[in-house]
């Protein structure tokens, strides 16, 4: 586990918070905890979308 990342224990609390995973027909589905940690990532070093780190996932499909 990086710094900074969340327990599985605290992911299971704000898990239940955030909306589905299921995808659309037209958008597949996503996991909602690597785009909660690229956000964490982007808010931390104040970059720009487009200079998350690439684990993240595509910076455009991130935001």
């Amino acid at each position: 586990m990086a710094r900074g990342d969340l327990s599985d224990e605290e992911w299971a609390i704000i898990g239940e918070l955030l909306p589905s995973e299921r995808g659309r027909k037209a958008r597949p589905s996503h996991d909602n905890r690597r785009f909660l940690y690229g956000m964490l990532f982007v808010l931390h070093a104040g970059c720009p979308w487009r200079d998350m780190h690439e684990g993240y996932g595509k910076w455009n499909q991130s935001a």
